[in-house]
């Protein structure tokens, strides 16, 4: 009876989290790369093809089918809506939380464990990616598990979870292939003083187990292809490592990763630095491991801020042991608490206001996304200000989260991180409501997608129409009554009989709903 009491009271802990994760409203993609993968599960539900990334009618070899295979399941099993779409990341940052929760207590203590997964749960980049349908949280989620997995193998009779340190490899390669390398080698330090269990048995069947939907996939997709699905899988690792459009200088984590883990960057530095001198034991992990990872990406050529999504929880856990260190330093805390009490309150409201008189009207936001967004902020900066040199840490605690916690809550309620193409999806339910579109395909004109913004375009809008149609690699190939999405119509205007623009609007420009009628 005792036991069920207190799983009854720490059922309220799941509930914390339910205005940060889950959101009923009406939902839309961002193109790249959410949009990208769900309109590649789309063709898997239309075209039954389970086994090759399709964009239009032509293979796309430089990625696994990972991501797409679980959103296209995830639609077959709870109905194709957007909002099953998001259901394995939603999983995924569920998962992550929890492991962070179960790291918390492993590193330090069950006191306060909550804390880490709230602290990791209000980070930008977090946040921002637990709701997109990508494979990042799905990817970062299983590095975490890894890191758990390594934490728990005390010596080789924890055969669970030398078996789970070696299937979280081969499913990470299955999100993101190559990128698995990167916290492997960043671990090289403490996986030196724990090597003996990697000799296990049980460590190489896990390896293999992981390794398993990758074989059946590559087995699967081998017959279509004129060499082995791993070297179209090098050539985009090759195109990544050199110059591209996502190259950025050596030094840019040193300002992306501050920048995308407020409001808690400052902390995890001082938790990092205090960690990798104080703690013997533990500063493999909480810092050796962290260091080393963004010194790999740093010397890589693509830098993308979702490459450091896979140490947000390690960073979480340093963001505690900073703010602790802060709370009992003699020389600090003073500080401490005249910065987050004063500083950060004064600057949260100077920015609210001057968004409210200066850029609210020149922003796309509606209504409903500006009273969320200032409402947020201004709770946020309330709440910090209550902080007091008399409370306890506990106390300290509780107040330095519920700020961050508020604003992301009202960010997500608002719609902001998941309406992401708001005025575009109302202008194509606009459209879906139309007689002539209703139970009609509508195709789409491949040559108009010359530019970013036009492919960037038609993804969104082809996710939005009712019955998606086949590519065309021109509209001269439209059968009379046939509807298409087109750029081209200018080339043709004056065949107006021909040619009708049944719909065009400056958001879903350049593209046009014509119809053929000759």
């Amino acid at each position: 009876m005792i036991s069920r009491i207190s799983k009854f009271k720490n059922l309220h802990k799941l509930f914390i989290f339910i205005p940060l994760i889950f959101y009923f409203g009406k939902r839309s993609y961002i193109a790249f790369d959410e949009g990208f993968y769900a309109l590649q599960a789309r063709w898997i539900l239309d075209k039954g093809n389970w086994t090759i990334p399709l964009w239009w009618d032509e293979y796309v070899l430089d990625r696994t089918i990972g991501l797409q295979f679980l959103i296209a399941k995830s639609q077959e099993i709870f109905g194709r809506n957007s909002f099953t779409a998001y259901l394995p990341t939603t999983a995924a940052s569920i998962l992550m939380l929890f492991v962070t929760y179960k790291l918390h207590e492993e590193f330090f203590n069950k006191k306060y464990a909550i804390v880490s997964p709230l602290i990791l749960a209000t980070t930008y980049l977090w946040f921002d990616y637990s709701h997109l349908a990508t494979q990042d949280i799905i990817y970062s989620c299983l590095v975490t598990i890894g890191i758990f997995s390594l934490v728990k193998i005390k010596s080789k009779d924890n055969k669970f979870y030398i078996l789970l340190f070696g299937i979280w490899i081969g499913l990470a390669f299955m999100m993101k292939t190559f990128l698995v390398f990167v916290p492997l080698f960043s671990l090289v330090p403490f996986l030196f003083i724990k090597k003996n269990f990697l000799f296990s048995k049980f460590f190489w069947l896990g390896l293999i187990i992981g390794f398993i939907p990758y074989l059946v996939w590559a087995l699967s997709i081998n017959p279509y292809l004129e060499k082995n699905i791993i070297f179209y899988l090098v050539e985009k690792f090759n195109f990544l490592s050199n110059k591209n459009t996502f190259t950025n200088p050596f030094y840019y984590y040193f300002w992306n990763i501050p920048a995308t883990f407020l409001p808690w960057s400052i902390f995890a530095i001082i938790g990092t630095i205090y960690n990798l001198y104080e703690s013997k034991e533990n500063k493999y992990l909480l810092s050796f491991f962290p260091l080393i990872l963004i010194g790999i990406l740093s010397i890589f050529s693509t830098k993308t801020p979702y490459y450091t999504l896979q140490i947000s929880s390690i960073l979480t856990l340093n963001t505690y042991t900073g703010i602790k260190y802060l709370f009992n330093s003699k020389k600090y805390k003073l500080i401490f608490l005249f910065i987050t009490s004063k500083i950060v309150p004064l600057f949260i409201a100077s920015l609210t206001f001057t968004y409210y008189f200066v850029f609210k009207n020149t922003s796309n936001f509606n209504y409903r996304e500006n009273i969320f967004l200032m409402l947020g902020l201004l709770f946020f900066g309330i709440s910090w200000s209550f902080i007091k040199a008399k409370n306890s840490f506990k106390e300290i605690l509780i107040t330095l989260i519920i700020g961050p916690y508020l604003f992301t809550s009202f960010l997500l309620q608002s719609g902001l991180f998941t309406d992401r193409s708001r005025e575009l999806r109302e202008k194509m339910e606009y459209v879906s409501s139309l007689d002539i579109v209703k139970n009609k395909p509508i195709k789409v004109d491949k040559s108009g997608m010359n530019s970013s913004q036009s492919t960037s375009k038609i993804i969104r809008i082809g996710l939005l129409t009712p019955m998606l149609g086949e590519g065309l690699e021109r509209i001269d190939q439209l059968k009379k009554s046939e509807l298409v999405w087109s750029t081209e119509f200018k080339k043709t205007k004056n065949n107006h009989d021909s040619y009708e623009v049944i719909y065009e609007n400056d958001i879903l420009k350049p593209w046009k709903l014509i119809q053929k009628n000759k």
